[in-house]
């Protein structure tokens, strides 16, 4: 075998290698196309949704290009299936937290006005004028008579007991009546009225000094006022009804609430000082000491040098002697300050003599000088007035005639005397 004969069966050897090489690489590129399509056209029928740059590497690489060939570049795999529309991306939130604006300050609630005294005093004698008292009706209508029998003056005397005058000041009454002669003979109502007037405005007092010791001359600054009662009186809306009163005459107060045994009565004074903007003293906890309060609240009124100090006090039940010490304690430890001009007793009209009995026990206890009688409104016991007075020598001072805010009034002997004869 020549030379020329063994170089032709190695160039034939070497390309059956080659088209074998070929032909086995050509096989694998058609399998991964194969396998390609199908995801491909599942990826057309989804949404389109935009696919990150890392996926382009799972894309199928080009054949091998045989020997002498050019290397042809990849196709990107065909779906079966036209592809639908990509939906724009929704915009992507902001991930820094949102800068807060400062809420604004809401403006402080405007200071009420108060109703003057004089505006007060008009209304309320017209207020008692209509409530329903039948006391001085009663008495009118026996007196005016023609002839009074010994039965009709025990009428009168009845009349004079069921509204809480009192026995001796009802028995006095009647006597006086008895022995003037123009009952008897005197058959004008105008004239009996008058009359009647007259002996009624002697027993309430109609020279007696009924101002505040802060009213007076020479009086302290600030004037202290401790304001004592049992519970359901009205005393801690007394309270806040005598700053109004105070703030109507263009005086300064400040509050101290040293009724630290019921939960509600400084919130209750704190809303009543707010309301015509009197500071007010209290505790950070319920059940302190209320003598500790008193002598913080006389502190604040000295500092700030204000006209009045009210001080509320807790509710007393009259027979329980070591609460009626601490009444003693709170005066005492608040005279350590400031002097305690006034204690006003706060009455509830509607009560009659069972009042007296309380009225009685404060007395011993601590002093009082003055008397507040609320709820007078619409009481057929008007008569606890004359009654109270006459046994304690203290005068009736003020008097409330209703629930609102300027119910509350000086005591005027003369508008209280014509309301229940009106």
């Amino acid at each position: 075998m020549d030379t020329n004969t063994l170089i032709a069966i190695v160039a034939v050897a070497v390309v059956l290698v080659v088209a074998i090489v070929a032909g086995y690489f050509w096989n694998r590129s058609r399998k991964s196309q194969d396998a390609a399509r199908p995801s491909a056209a599942t990826t057309a029928a989804a949404p389109s949704k935009p696919q990150p740059k890392s996926q382009s590497a799972a894309q199928p690489k080009p054949a091998a290009a045989k020997p002498g060939e050019p290397a042809k570049s990849a196709k990107p795999a065909e779906s079966s299936e036209p592809a639908k529309p990509a939906k724009p991306a929704a915009p992507t939130k902001s991930t820094e937290p949102a800068v807060q604006q400062p809420a604004e300050p809401k403006p402080a609630p405007k200071p009420e006005a108060p109703e003057s005294v004089g505006s007060r005093l008009t209304r309320l004698k017209a207020k008692l004028a209509k409530s329903a008292n039948p006391f001085g009706k009663a008495l009118f209508s026996i007196l005016t008579k023609d002839n009074l029998s010994e039965s009709d003056w025990e009428d009168v005397e009845d009349t004079l007991l069921m509204a809480d005058v009192g026995a001796e000041a009802s028995e006095q009454l009647v006597d006086e009546l008895r022995a003037d002669a123009r009952v008897t003979g005197e058959k004008d109502p105008a004239a009996v009225r008058e009359m009647l007037r007259g002996k009624l405005l002697d027993l309430v007092g109609r020279d007696t000094d009924r101002r505040l010791n802060v009213s007076k001359p020479g009086a302290n600054k600030p004037s202290v006022i401790m304001m004592v009662g049992v519970n359901g009186t009205g005393k801690t809306t007394t309270a806040g009804k005598l700053a109004r009163l105070f703030v109507a005459d263009g005086k300064s107060v400040v509050l101290g609430a040293a009724d630290t045994f019921r939960a509600a009565a400084a919130d209750q004074l704190e809303t009543w000082g707010a309301r015509v903007n009197v500071p007010v003293v209290r505790s950070d906890k319920d059940g302190a000491d209320p003598a500790s309060v008193a002598f913080d609240a006389a502190s604040r009124a000295k500092e700030s040098d204000a006209d009045v100090l009210i001080i509320d006090t807790a509710g007393r039940l009259q027979n329980k002697a070591n609460l009626m010490d601490e009444l003693g304690k709170i005066r005492r430890v608040t005279e350590k300050n400031l002097p305690v001009d006034e204690v006003l007793l706060v009455l509830d009209a509607t009560t009659g003599q069972n009042g007296m009995a309380q009225a009685k026990v404060f007395a011993e206890a601590i002093g009082i000088t003055g008397i507040v009688l609320s709820k007078l409104d619409g009481s057929a016991r008007g008569g606890i007035v004359i009654a109270v007075q006459k046994e304690l020598g203290v005068p009736v001072k003020l008097v409330g005639l209703g629930e609102g805010p300027d119910d509350l009034a000086p005591f005027d002997p003369e508008g209280f005397v014509d309301g229940i004869l009106a």
